[in-house]
C-alpha cells in the first residue's frame, strides 16, 4: 500500500475473527515499531504479546469499556521506562516515545490487512497485575491485533456514534502559518 493509503485506511476495529495471526506477521509489525525514533534513541519502549486466552479474558476486565476485547486474538501491551527517556517542560518524553513506536506499530498492521484499536482507557494496576510488569515500567497502551470482520459489532456502533471518531478537521481547523 502506499504509504498515504496506510493512513487512511487506518481505522479502530473492535471485531476480530477467529482466524490465527501468524507469528511472521507479529514479528514484522513489532520491527517497524523497533524503528521508532524516541528521545537521545534511548528505546524506553517494551512490548508484550498476548495470544493466551485467559489472560486476554482478564485484560478485558481492566476497564468496564474494553469488555470486547474478550473475544480478540492478540493484545499488545505497550510499555515505557520513563528511566530510559527525558522530561522537559513539564512532558514526561517516555509517553511521547512509546506512543510513537505504537502508532508505527498499529500502521504497519494496518498494511499488511490487519486491525488494530488504540486503547489508553484502563486500569494500569490491574494491567501490571495480570502481566507481572515491574512497579518502574508504565503501561502507556493496548491494541487488540487481527483480522477484522466486516461485521459492526453495538460496541463499534456505540464508539463510533459517542466518540465521533469518524470525524476529522479540516486543515485550516488545525495549521496556523508563521503565528498563531
Amino acid at each position: 500500500m502506499e504509504f498515504s493509503d496506510v493512513i487512511n485506511s487506518r481505522v479502530s476495529k473492535r471485531t476480530y475473527s477467529k482466524k490465527v495471526v501468524e507469528d511472521e506477521k507479529i514479528k514484522y509489525i513489532l520491527e517497524c515499531a523497533r524503528w521508532a525514533p524516541s528521545w537521545s534513541n534511548k528505546q524506553c519502549w517494551q512490548f508484550i504479546v498476548i495470544k493466551d486466552k485467559k489472560i486476554i479474558k482478564s485484560l478485558a476486565k481492566a476497564s468496564i469499556l474494553n469488555f470486547w476485547l474478550k473475544n480478540v486474538p492478540v493484545i499488545i501491551v505497550a510499555c515505557g521506562n520513563p528511566k530510559l527517556s527525558g522530561n522537559r517542560n513539564n512532558i514526561q518524553y517516555y509517553i511521547v516515545d512509546v506512543a510513537i513506536a505504537m502508532e508505527h506499530l498499529i500502521l504497519a498492521a494496518t498494511d499488511i490487512g490487519l486491525g488494530s484499536c488504540w486503547i489508553g482507557d484502563f486500569n494500569e494496576k490491574k494491567v501490571k497485575e495480570v502481566l507481572g510488569i515491574p512497579e518502574k515500567i508504565k503501561v502507556v497502551a493496548l491494541s487488540p491485533l487481527g483480522y477484522p470482520t466486516k461485521k459492526k459489532s453495538l460496541t463499534s456502533i456505540f464508539f463510533r456514534l459517542f466518540s465521533g471518531s469518524s470525524k476529522r478537521k479540516t486543515l485550516n481547523e488545525i495549521v496556523h502559518n508563521e503565528k498563531w
